[in-house]
């Protein structure tokens, strides 16, 4: 048994991006995309697999080669705190009349 069937018979037949639903008759179009891009890594419990549609699994691969070509990444930016609380009210809005 190959590594898409092992990962068909593990998780439920839906892509783990947009949550599409597969039967039998689209299962062609849900991929095994492995998490750390190495198609030798299958351990047995599949724990590099996920199974995605063929354009999730499609846009993750171009998100890959768009950060390979963008060359190495700019160390993170300090992000502003956040000081206001936009739902400071939200228990005043919900008590019953």
């Amino acid at each position: 048994m190959d590594y898409r069937e092992q990962a068909l018979k593990m998780y439920p037949h839906v892509c783990g991006r947009c949550g599409r639903s597969f039967t039998h008759k689209n299962l062609h179009e849900l991929t095994v995309h492995h998490r750390d891009h190495n198609h030798d890594n299958n351990p047995a419990d599949g724990s590099n697999w996920e199974l995605l549609c063929l354009y999730c699994h499609d846009n993750e691969h171009q998100k890959q080669l768009e950060a390979h070509r963008a060359g190495p990444a700019a160390p993170p930016r300090a992000h502003a705190v956040a000081t206001g609380n936009p739902l400071a009210s939200l228990r005043d809005l919900l008590k019953k009349p």
